[in-house]
């Protein structure tokens, strides 16, 4: 993608990261590459501005003083409405797999590790964002019983006994992939494709945490299922 590919509107991005160079680099680069960017310096500045702004994305620095990018996805998270489903994308100088699994099971949308070239960062960004755009409430779907929940694939929201479950955009778009076709197994490799591990991995991940907030005992999955050999499956009453 060239600099004049602009997006179609400008999208907000927050940069988290407690050096100053690599901030600085990154939101010039962000910026003329048709983005709005507001940087921060660490984790209290950057949970200010999240509780005032709504961002599209925000960029969070595992390894930082204080509080690190672990401890700022788990609270983001934690918020409700639109803030708590921020997409995030992790940098890190840390590569092992146990790392990158920690920040997806905290809800992560993808993982970059430095160094990285520019232009990778900038379509991972893309990327997510085009899977944030999928999972936006779309015009056909309606709302699936799932036990004590409901999921709205209209709306994007889950409900247990009528009260909001927080998901994250990643989450509710693999819900609505799965909602396409109830009772049906959906491949692994399909739900994975344009994800952030094409392995299959992180969707793996993100099963997980739907079953914590779906299934009244999530090792023994009742809406949720795992189709051997193929996939998943979304099974509503």
């Amino acid at each position: 993608m060239s600099f004049s590919d602009a997006p179609p509107r400008t999208r907000h991005l927050l940069v988290v990261d407690d050096d100053d160079r690599i901030r600085d680099l990154l939101k010039e680069y962000l910026t003329r590459a048709g983005f709005r960017v507001t940087a921060a310096a660490g984790g209290a500045p950057a949970r200010r501005l999240l509780s005032t702004l709504d961002f599209d994305l925000a960029v969070f620095d595992v390894m930082m003083p204080g509080e690190d990018g672990f401890s700022l996805t788990r609270w983001l998270r934690d918020q409700r409405g639109v803030s708590g489903r921020t997409p995030v994308l992790m940098l890190t100088a840390k590569t092992e797999s146990a790392d990158r699994i920690e920040g997806l099971k905290l809800g992560a949308d993808d993982y970059l590790g430095k160094p990285f070239e520019p232009e990778e960062l900038l379509l991972r960004i893309e990327a997510i964002l085009r899977r944030a755009a999928d999972a936006r409430p779309q015009p056909a779907g309606g709302s699936l019983s799932l036990g004590r929940c409901a999921f709205d694939a209209d709306r994007g929201e889950l409900t247990n006994a009528g009260e909001p479950v927080r998901l994250t955009e990643a989450e509710v778009a693999l819900l609505r992939q799965l909602a396409r076709t109830p009772h049906e197994a959906v491949d692994r490799l399909e739900l994975a494709r344009g994800s952030v591990d094409p392995s299959g991995r992180a969707v793996d991940v993100q099963v997980t945490r739907l079953r914590r907030k779906i299934e009244d005992d999530p090792k023994a999955p009742r809406y949720l299922q795992t189709v051997r050999g193929v996939g998943y499956r979304l099974a509503p009453d």
